[in-house]
């Protein structure tokens, strides 16, 4: 595999824990509609749209609704989710992904975020993180969600590095999908019996420097 020229990095569950307050948010409105949400339930949300994970709620509790309504629902569960992240700060980033960054800069490494949310600018500015990304392509942006490699061939092509010589930074299945589709090296954040068709996966970034990175490029 050629030598990586990018690293396109996912959001929530890579460079900051947002996923509590999205399942905090997808719960309350589960509740509002008569039925609960579980844990488990929710890991079938991960990277995927807010509308896509709406249809997936409505059909675990068997609901229907006009889609006016679909879209209300939708956009106060979007607010919940914003005043819950508005309490987050810079000492909220996960560990190891800010000195990750420093080094991929010092490198010349180009950084580029690819994620669902349409909050992402929101969030990187909560953390102080805006500054790390040269490109962000968010779901203000694309037209096909993940699985869809659409995120991250609009991530390359800004960022103007062949697919081929991009790592992804991943921690849904969707994500990894995408990653993959792309042509890209595809890097799981989490666990492994999850992640299964990553190019490898890692717990997080502690202890994971640019040089793992492309030692796992070289022998793929």
């Amino acid at each position: 595999m050629p030598s990586i020229q990018a690293c396109l990095f996912d959001l929530d569950g890579v460079i900051v824990d947002t996923a509590q307050y999205h399942y905090i948010a997808w719960r309350e409105l589960a509740n509002g509609l008569g039925f609960d949400l579980s844990i488990e339930q929710n890991e079938l949300l991960k990277g995927v749209s807010r509308m896509e994970s709406l249809e997936i709620i409505l059909g675990i509790g068997g609901v229907q609704m006009p889609e006016e309504e679909k879209l209300t629902r939708a956009a106060i569960k979007n607010a919940r989710y914003l005043e819950l992240c508005m309490q987050m700060t810079p000492a909220d980033t996960l560990p190891g992904v800010r000195n990750f960054l420093d080094e991929l800069k010092q490198n010349s490494i180009r950084i580029g975020l690819g994620s669902a949310s349409k909050n992402a600018r929101a969030i990187l500015e909560r953390i102080d993180m805006l500054a790390y990304f040269e490109t962000i392509v968010d779901g203000n942006r694309i037209t096909k969600g993940k699985p869809d490699p659409q995120v991250f061939l609009l991530g390359a092509e800004d960022l103007n590095t062949p697919p081929v010589s991009c790592a992804v930074f991943e921690d849904a299945v969707a994500g990894i999908q995408s990653a993959k589709a792309a042509g890209m090296l595809a890097v799981g954040i989490g666990q492994a019996s999850v992640l299964t068709e990553a190019d490898v996966v890692v717990p997080g970034f502690t202890n994971f420097s640019l040089s793992h990175l492309e030692e796992l490029a070289a022998s793929l």
